[in-house]
């Protein structure tokens, strides 16, 4: 988690950039949410609220500073599911992004939640996001080629504007609505992508597998995606988890994810050892 600084203790220059563009902050509250971020806050002016988040560009990783620009260059095009970008502003050696502020929590995805349908309407109003040809978002299938025969990789093309980070965290609900946001990880893929890492997250929260693959059968990306392609895609992370974290390690994950190919292919043991289309296990990460 990138450490974290307080509002107040902003350079001025920087706080003095925000008030040009927000009006003269009369109270600022920080908030814990978010890994990437240095600076999280709400802040109230006289024109109402907005949610204040950044980064100081020389300290901060790659995967921050890449994931708030394509934050940036994607929010015109996901506004029909997130909050809108008001702003931005670089001052100090710093950058930081405002958005409207959504007064929300984050969903609860566990068993018979009413959020789950919340999620749902939002996911399938995301199904229909697209990038503009002009904008470079990275292919989905690009994140496995280490994990993934070629032919393997085509099977996870596609043109839907995806999220892939529907953890609950960037799952606000607010007046009977889900609204996704944090667009850091963006990429252009199948559609029933993010469908199935929410049903991984539903199994998270204590949903079982069986109740997870019945909320995932009311989207028809879902329904009607191939079943090859999700295979594909199963191994591919299952093998990068355990290549990042160990066999023991990956073991609960990979059975979450294993369990998204049905009963036929758990694993009695945990997922780790669940078998792709090659005989391969889905832990085993050699080529």
């Amino acid at each position: 988690m990138t450490p974290r600084t307080e509002w107040h203790r902003l350079p001025g220059v920087v706080r003095a950039a925000v008030e040009e563009r927000a009006g003269t902050v009369a109270d600022a509250r920080d908030l814990p949410a978010g890994l990437n971020c240095a600076l999280a806050a709400c802040v109230s002016t006289a024109h109402g609220s907005t949610f204040v988040k950044g980064l100081p560009v020389q300290q901060a990783t790659t995967t921050a500073r890449e994931g708030q620009q394509w934050e940036t260059a994607v929010n015109p095009y996901v506004r029909t599911v997130g909050p809108r970008l008001l702003w931005r502003v670089v001052a100090g050696g710093w950058e930081l992004l405002g958005f409207e502020y959504v007064e929300g929590r984050h969903a609860d995805l566990s068993s018979g939640s009413p959020d789950l349908p919340l999620v749902a309407a939002a996911l399938r109003a995301a199904q229909t996001l697209r990038a503009p040809n002009g904008l470079a978002v990275p292919r989905f299938a690009d994140r496995w080629r280490a994990f993934l025969e070629a032919g393997e990789l085509s099977l996870l093309q596609g043109e839907t504007l995806l999220h892939t980070d529907t953890n609950p965290h960037n799952i606000l609900v607010t007046d009977g609505r889900a609204h996704l946001v944090d667009w850091a990880m963006p990429a252009l893929g199948p559609a029933w992508v993010d469908v199935a890492y929410t049903a991984v997250r539903l199994m998270e929260a204590d949903c079982s597998p069986d109740e997870a693959l019945a909320w995932a059968e009311h989207f028809p990306s879902w329904r009607s995606a191939d079943a090859e392609a999700v295979r594909a895609f199963v191994v591919a992370h299952c093998r990068q988890w355990e290549t990042r974290v160990g066999a023991t390690a990956a073991r609960h994950s990979n059975a979450r994810f294993a369990a998204l190919l049905g009963d036929c292919d758990r694993d009695d043991h945990g997922g780790s050892g669940s078998g792709d289309a090659s005989g391969r296990s889905v832990g085993d990460v050699s080529p």
